[in-house]
């Protein structure tokens, strides 16, 4: 029977999800109990796609990728695959109605890190548009149910969200990201120059989406709002940290919250949601 098939597929994104990030999978739980696996299942996808750029070293990265993308088309239109982490995907994206554009503008911005070690503000933006707000949008889909009305309300909030988290990522991972695969992504930055002023520009600009995507928040639907609040809770915790870190440690070290204070922040903003606080 599929639906074995089907549930080991979700399971193996839910597995993938948590193997890789601790924080996106604790923000995950705190969703409606219906919301998880498509969650998970886009996750799971994004995940196995940016391994395939920055961990398969040795491996012909671009083959591996242009194969990815074919296998992600054909799942969709026939509806199944497989690779189980695509065949949990497409069931997702044809149940939602999420548009293949966005697909392919976030493989297009993965197929971005294999030849781009630094970026203009144009290709920047391009980058974040296919790295992050689109893979935004694909989770917005999910948690307004594909009510097309509500998601046009939510885009652009849900863009600069993911706008936000990507940017602040860039900076917690910018010792990895420069020493190790030798990309810097914040435009018309020379790392050999970068200091506390440039850092605070970049702060600037993250705050000013981090303003516009919780007031997207405040309108999801209660019970995709908790789960994304979290996320924004753990990000903005973050962010706070690293502002406070010097320039020339964030070049060296990456920033982290600990997962002790993980769940702490899980229990304030669990108190706030339920108070309305938000």
């Amino acid at each position: 029977m599929k639906k074995i098939f089907d549930e080991l597929s979700a399971d193996m994104s839910a597995m993938t999800t948590k193997r890789y990030s601790t924080s996106f999978s604790l923000g995950i739980r705190f969703l409606s109990q219906d919301l998880h696996q498509p969650i998970y299942a886009i996750y799971g996808f994004v995940r196995f796609a940016d391994e395939i750029v920055d961990s398969f070293h040795g491996y012909d990265k671009e083959k591996l990728l242009i194969e990815f993308k074919a296998q992600t088309h054909t799942a969709i239109e026939q509806g199944i695959s497989l690779n189980p982490i695509l065949n949990s995907f497409q069931g997702v994206v044809r149940k939602y109605g999420i548009p293949l554009e966005l697909i392919d503008t976030f493989l297009h911005s993965m197929h971005m890190d294999l030849g781009t070690d630094s970026h203009d503000q144009k290709s920047y933006e391009q980058y974040i548009l296919g790295s992050a707000e689109v893979v935004g949008l694909m989770c917005l889909k999910v948690f307004v149910r594909g009510d097309q009305q509500k998601y046009d309300e939510l885009k652009d909030s849900a863009m600069k969200l993911g706008s936000a988290f990507q940017k602040i990522n860039f900076l917690r991972d910018l010792q990895a990201d420069y020493h190790e695969l030798g990309r810097v992504y914040f435009p018309n930055v020379n790392m050999e120059e970068f200091d506390q002023e440039v850092k605070k520009e970049i702060e600037k600009d993250i705050e000013i989406d981090f303003q516009e995507g919780y007031e997207g928040i405040k309108r999801l639907p209660k019970d995709a709002r908790f789960g994304v609040y979290m996320a924004y809770i753990y990000y903005y915790k973050l962010f706070k940290k690293i502002k406070l870190t010097r320039a020339e440690t964030i070049i060296n070290q990456r920033i982290r919250i600990p997962n002790n204070k993980k769940y702490s922040l899980f229990v304030f903003s669990y108190l706030r949601h339920n108070l309305n606080l938000l």
